[in-house]
């Protein structure tokens, strides 16, 4: 006679184990190709240049204490914070009104994926015809009576490189809100309208709440694609950008160019313990959502 709790535990074993073996191979890529690097990153982060001298908290006080350090930080976190809210908003507004237009809702789902097939060269040919200073949009400005823009040797460069991630990245999560808003039960939205509920409280109470899983996984991945933008400000601009856009992928391009090694893997380390603090923040914002959620 076998007793419940001793079959229970072997059908656990055998799970645990059937599981390990299936994670096996992607635990060991992990391991090789970025784990063990990262490790190494952060001893060589503590050495000199060659990676044999100890040198303590020498490089993170290099790193910080440095003037490009701190303009390239500030202005990739001043990207995040703003490119990163506009686009979740904007996202999520194209997926619900391509899904009220109905049939017509695929037609504009395949043209705002559009901008995901363009190659990046086709990208930077569009900036110089729009924004350069004999570009179109001068060109406009001039035939109204006002004064053309530098816009890439201005301040407004910043404002053309969040224009140009939005316009390449929204189409991309409008698809993952739309794949969030499938998930959501129609017998819910037909209990809202018996109620006599508006668009704001369906939207309030229903929509948002079903789309809790989905803001995770966009945010990230959206976090992921803004650090893609650089290939298009390089390309246009250079090592040395306007100081509005340049961002921690310059300053790394230039320390590597420089073979500043130490500096690169202490401002690497850094960079990663930050994402990690933001994306702990996040987490514990999520849960903290969801038990409000289901004690409301």
């Amino acid at each position: 006679m076998r007793w419940p709790c001793i079959s229970r535990n072997r059908t656990d074993r055998l799970q645990v184990r059937a599981a390990a073996l299936l994670l096996a191979p992607s635990l060991t890529g992990v391991a090789v190709f970025y784990l063990i690097p990262f490790a190494e990153v952060i001893r060589r982060s503590f050495t000199d240049a060659p990676g044999r001298r100890f040198v303590g908290l020498a490089n993170y006080q290099s790193v910080l204490s440095n003037s490009a350090f701190r303009t390239a930080a500030f202005n990739t976190a001043r990207f995040l914070c703003v490119c990163i809210p506009a686009l979740l908003i904007l996202s999520l507004g194209m997926a619900l009104l391509t899904r009220a237009a109905g049939r017509y809702g695929r037609l504009y789902q395949t043209s705002f994926l559009l901008p995901l097939a363009i190659p990046v060269a086709s990208i930077v040919l569009l900036w110089n015809v729009l924004f350069s200073q004999t570009g179109l949009i001068n060109a406009i400005l001039q035939a109204l009576g006002a004064q053309p823009v530098d816009f890439m040797g201005t301040g407004a460069a910043f404002w053309v490189l969040i224009a140009t991630y939005l316009w390449k990245n929204s189409g991309y999560d409008m698809v993952l809100w739309a794949a969030g808003l499938d998930r959501i039960p129609t017998a819910q939205y037909e209990a809202a309208a018996v109620d006599g509920a508006n668009g704001w409280q369906t939207f309030r109470w229903i929509t948002w709440p079903g789309l809790a899983p989905t803001l995770g996984l966009t945010a990230l991945l959206s976090l992921i694609n803004s650090f893609k933008v650089f290939r298009e400000a390089y390309l246009v601009a250079g090592q040395y950008p306007h100081e509005s856009m340049y961002l921690l992928q310059h300053l790394f391009n230039n320390w590597f160019l420089n073979l500043e090694l130490g500096r690169i893997t202490a401002a690497a380390v850094l960079i990663v313990g930050g994402l990690l603090a933001l994306a702990g923040l996040f987490m514990a914002g999520k849960h903290l959502f969801q038990r409000k959620r289901k004690q409301c």
